[in-house]
């Protein structure tokens, strides 16, 4: 008998849409989501993508952090992936409004009714949850909505994203544009899959305060990185 991880991966979906190909697989015990042939996200971890959530809460609520205190902070993440965060913060009472903007209806379809759904019912049925079918970058230029947090996991990091279109998120203007959705005080955290001394310059030079980069250790390889920024308040 081979052994699971030996085993070739088995494609469970593969639909093509306006933002190119994406698939899901199993390989092994564990589900994975393939888009335009990149890698994005498995369920063999999510410690990083848990961690994303956390850190953005702990600086919304350190004691210099301005602002003051927040009752039921609203928070915006950005990309459902395999659900790590979005299921974090549902199980996180301190969180208020939890909005998720994710793009491909592929991704949405399996958290409702396919594969992906035991790990996310519960945050789906939270009355907190709203998952918005729309693309990240026009939702940030386009919406009348604010938050106190922003979690940005829709690539693989600002150098290193699944779609050109993409790139534009991580430029002084996306940077902007993400800025006016957050309120005075408000968190910006981005999940990368390796450390970007150019972002955080970039973060600087787009106006955001208290930039640092915090690393998450991983199993093999180069540890994953939060980038954390507050905007002026």
């Amino acid at each position: 008998m081979s052994h699971p991880d030996t085993e070739a991966p088995v494609t469970l979906d593969h639909r093509t849409g306006p933002h190119g190909e994406i698939t899901l697989r199993r390989h092994g015990a564990h589900l994975q989501i393939i888009a335009n042939g990149c890698f994005l996200m498995d369920t063999s971890d999510g410690r990083s993508e848990r961690r994303l959530v956390d850190a953005a809460l702990e600086a919304l609520e350190a004691p210099a952090a301005p602002g003051g205190s927040r009752p039921s902070p609203a928070v915006l993440i950005g990309g459902l992936g395999v659900g790590f965060s979005l299921a974090h913060a549902a199980a996180a009472p301190r969180w208020g409004p939890i909005t998720v903007v994710e793009r491909e209806a592929a991704v949405i379809d399996w958290h409702r009714s396919g594969p992906l759904s035991p790990l996310t019912a519960d945050a789906l049925a939270d009355p907190r949850t709203r998952i918005l079918a729309a693309d990240l970058v026009a939702y940030v230029n386009e919406t009348s909505d604010t938050y106190d947090a922003l979690c940005l996991d829709i690539d693989n990091g600002p150098a290193w994203t699944v779609t050109e279109d993409n790139e534009t998120l991580y430029s002084p203007s996306g940077l902007a544009a993400c800025a006016r959705v957050l309120r005075p005080g408000g968190v910006l955290a981005v999940w990368s899959a390796q450390p970007s001394p150019e972002f955080e310059g970039t973060l600087r030079n787009a106006g955001f305060q208290q930039v640092r980069t915090e690393e998450i250790p991983v199993a093999r390889g180069v540890p994953d990185v939060v980038h954390l920024a507050v905007r002026p308040g």
